[in-house]
């Protein structure tokens, strides 16, 4: 299967997902850019076909989501995404706001558990 990556008709849209990122977003970019995790590179808002992740590892083909109320109502709408993205071999993290904002030590703890295990395979 073909899959587009970053395709220019939602850079806009990127961009702007970027610039309004949530204060959870910009509270685990923060540790996740610099490659402070493995010394592996993310990328936020990276697109894969008409989806836009919110972080993407491409050397794992890991994509990270961080599910808030708004996921409450699109639950078909996510099933339908995740399994698309899965059929693409990528891997999916899910972390809820609420997991960042009370304990971000133990997501980063399972984001670099899951990794480690990754890389062992």
């Amino acid at each position: 299967m073909t899959v587009l990556n970053n395709i220019s008709r939602l850079k806009e849209t990127r961009q702007k997902l970027r610039n309004w990122a949530t204060e959870v977003e910009k509270i685990f970019w923060k540790e996740l850019q610099w490659k402070k995790i493995l010394w592996l590179k993310f990328r936020r808002q990276h697109s894969v076909w008409r989806y836009i992740l919110d972080f993407y590892c491409p050397k794992l083909k890991l994509w990270i989501e961080l599910d808030w109320s708004v996921h409450d109502n699109r639950e078909e709408y996510d099933n339908i995404r995740t399994e698309f993205l899965n059929n693409c071999d990528l891997d999916i993290l899910r972390f809820s706001n609420n997991d960042i904002e009370k304990n971000l030590e133990k997501s980063l703890n399972n984001l670099t558990n899951y990794i480690t295990k990754k890389y062992d395979k």
